[in-house]
């Protein structure tokens, strides 16, 4: 019998402080063949539905999931499949791009605070808060002169998600680990394949000549800010259908851990209730 949610959760769940990208395979299948994931995705998708009414209709908590990749990993098409049996009234997606002049006029978190999920709502970063000590490490000329203090930057965001947590919100870091080898393949797919030409970047072939700089930067990144309230999970990315398997899974293992319930009447509401109901029944 496969344990669905516990293995995959404990399997790529990064322990704070400790993270060795090399030691983590982009080509994992966690021992499931195509086969076996996508059925017990199917399972998961269903659960996380049920789970996601419960979470809007408490109204008390939300979910924060963040997605942070190299280029063409695979966020978009892994928000689409994991959440697209939601009910988007209760789900919020932000994508994050270059900073506006209102953005960068406010301190680098402000308009990742604006964007958070409501009470009883799920939140989606796709690139998030860590684009600031990420992208921004590996090129410091956007920092404009500045310096930037990474350790700084990084008690910052555990103290930031730390605030989250207290207050409500479970945060859930994905990152989606590709290889060089397989992002090629799916970029060079962009570029030949006219439904996917539209994705495709020049400026996403100059990053990849960076590649060393950004494993660097996730590494060190991950490694300082996985902790107990808001924890990292590297997730292997060159099986699509793995990924997909594993972040359904492991969010349907927070939503359980979180439980939450229906909205229970007072005794006054179900009075109210009833006598709405024999109304209606006397029309």
């Amino acid at each position: 019998m496969i344990q669905r949610y516990m293995d995959l959760e404990k399997r790529f769940r990064v322990k704070p402080g400790h993270l060795k990208l090399a030691d983590h395979e982009p080509g994992d299948t966690a021992r499931l063949d195509k086969h076996t994931s996508e059925e017990l995705r199917a399972k998961d998708l269903a659960r996380l539905d049920a789970l996601q009414e419960r979470l809007y209709a408490e109204g008390r908590r939300s979910l924060l999931v963040v997605f942070q990749a190299m280029d063409a990993a695979g966020k978009d098409g892994t928000i689409k499949h994991v959440m697209s049996g939601l009910n988007p009234q209760g789900v919020r997606v932000t994508s994050f791009k270059q900073p506006t002049r209102t953005e960068l006029a406010h301190d680098w978190l402000w308009r990742h605070q604006l964007a958070l999920p409501a009470r009883g709502e799920i939140g989606i970063f796709n690139r998030s808060h860590y684009e600031e000590v990420i992208v921004v490490r590996v090129h410091p000329e956007y920092l404009g002169g500045q310096e930037a203090d990474w350790e700084e930057r990084y008690d910052a965001i555990t103290g930031w998600e730390r605030h989250l947590h207290a207050s409500g919100t479970r945060v859930v870091k994905f990152f989606l680990n590709v290889s060089k080898e397989e992002q090629r393949e799916r970029l060079l797919a962009r570029a030949e394949e006219a439904d996917k030409n539209w994705k495709f970047s020049a400026a996403d072939v100059a990053e990849r000549e960076r590649w060393d700089d950004y494993q660097h930067a996730y590494e060190q990144a991950i490694r300082a800010t996985s902790t107990k309230d808001a924890p990292w999970y590297v997730i292997p990315a060159d099986h699509k259908w793995l990924m997909r398997t594993a972040v359904a899974s492991i969010l349907v293992d927070h939503l359980e851990a979180m439980d939450p319930r229906f909205p229970e009447p007072s005794d006054e509401e179900r009075a109210a209730i009833a006598e709405a109901v024999a109304k209606l029944r006397d029309e």
